[in-house]
């Protein structure tokens, strides 16, 4: 829902009056507000996850227990924020983008919405402690359409940019008061240091390694703001999309999967669960990754508009992540709490990535940026797999189904370079 919201927008502001630099500035805006603040959401997040009812600073509890560890893990989020907000604040006159060195554009409305927009994420995972799923879709639906229609209207009243970017921020602080309402309702409104200690010190090195491993994409962003014009930067951005549905449910399914990984006791149980779950997504997403290979040329254009037909050359690589997607080595490491491993090799992602981003930009442009991408993020896991295989003992085969994961990556790879080539062409 999340990604559809965005990618409608995307696609009305195509549509409106909107120069290309106004479209490169929102998408600046977003890719600013998720560079700054994803490493360090997804550390405390995935960490509250194993530490949810299992910790040292809490006892355990009746089922139906308000929950201490929420509320600390709001409160950790909130400071964090805060003290991004008011940093902006301070050097924000300081700060230039693009290959002009303008100053940043947008800058107050940016840091309000990550102010707000920071500890609203945990809305959907106190939904998820709670085993609330029906919640999670009545929540994404009233909350993405709000946030369509707050963005999109003022534009097509005729407003400028400025006007639907507002409209980012007052959705993200409707977000953060429907969270102190449900704070209320599931939490226990008291600080324990001693758990926010022991919060950070699981979080700390799965922050860092989620900042070095997710950073690929980011990299890629900050070179192409780097070294190309805000128009070039907004066919990046449009392209630089993996398919819609791959990144939600692997990431959904990595983080419904980590309590079973929370002792050594159900470690099997979730070995074998993962691998049947994990062959479940791969028989709905691969095949819908290749139709979209197939019709990438036609719905660019389609959507975008033909001054977004460039786009669709950087979408098709980025599609080939899904072949990374598929497998979960790091759950089994977050859940089994060895974040130090996943911080190590992603320290030697990063290093890898920006060498061989900048290598591949001369030849292919800003192509070349998502391919040294994939590239990476296939290494990473290859990586995290033989960990588990020679440090665990962990077998790839317990928790992949590699016949199908085999076939379906080497047939996805095939299909992307016969279209590449123009030997597969789909014309309508």
């Amino acid at each position: 829902m999340r990604f559809l919201a965005f990618l409608i927008i995307s696609i009305v502001f195509t549509h409106t009056d909107l120069s290309k630099k106004d479209i490169g500035n929102f998408e600046l805006l977003l890719f600013i507000a998720s560079a700054i603040t994803f490493f360090w959401i997804t550390g405390i997040i995935q960490s509250l996850l194993p530490l949810f009812n299992n910790n040292q600073s809490f006892v355990l509890r009746p089922k139906d227990y308000k929950s201490p560890e929420l509320f600390n893990a709001f409160v950790l989020i909130t400071i964090i924020s805060v003290f991004i907000a008011l940093l902006g604040f301070i050097f924000k006159n300081n700060i230039q983008v693009y290959r002009e060195a303008f100053p940043l554009p947008y800058a107050t409305p940016l840091l309000l919405y990550i102010l707000f927009s920071s500890p609203s994420c945990l809305v959907e995972y106190v939904y998820l402690l709670y085993n609330k799923a029906n919640h999670i879709i009545i929540y994404g639906l009233i909350s993405f359409t709000l946030q369509v229609f707050m963005v999109i209207l003022p534009i097509e009243a005729g407003y400028s940019i400025d006007y639907g970017i507002w409209g980012l921020v007052v959705i993200s602080i409707l977000r953060f008061l429907w969270l102190l309402v449900l704070l209320k309702k599931y939490a226990i409104w008291k600080i324990s240091v001693n758990f926010i200690k022991e919060h950070l010190m699981l979080a700390l090195p799965l922050m860092l390694s989620t900042l070095l491993s997710g950073s690929a994409q980011y990299i890629d962003g900050i070179i192409v703001s780097a070294k190309f014009s805000p128009e070039k930067f907004a066919i990046f951005r449009y392209g630089a999309k993996e398919m819609p549905l791959v990144t939600t449910l692997a990431s959904g399914l990595n983080n419904a999967m980590l309590n079973q990984f929370s002792s050594i006791e159900r470690v099997k149980f979730g070995l074998l669960t993962l691998k049947k779950r994990s062959l479940r997504l791969m028989h709905i997403l691969f095949p819908i990754s290749i139709i979209l290979l197939f019709l990438s040329d036609i719905i660019f254009p389609a959507l975008f508009t033909r001054r977004f037909g460039q786009s669709s050359d950087v979408f098709m690589v980025y599609v080939l992540l899904i072949i990374s997607r598929m497998v979960f080595p790091q759950t089994i490491l977050i859940g089994l709490k060895k974040n130090k491993v996943i911080m190590w090799v992603s320290i030697i992602e990063i290093i890898l990535n920006v060498g061989l981003t900048l290598l591949m930009i001369p030849r292919y442009g800003i192509v070349g940026v998502a391919v040294a991408t994939v590239i990476i993020f296939v290494l990473e896991k290859i990586i995290l797999i033989a960990y588990n295989y020679f440090k665990l003992d962990i077998r790839p085969d317990s928790y992949i189904p590699i016949g199908w994961y085999v076939f379906y990556s080497l047939f996805i790879t095939l299909i992307f370079i016969l279209i590449d080539h123009r030997i597969l062409v789909v014309r309508l």
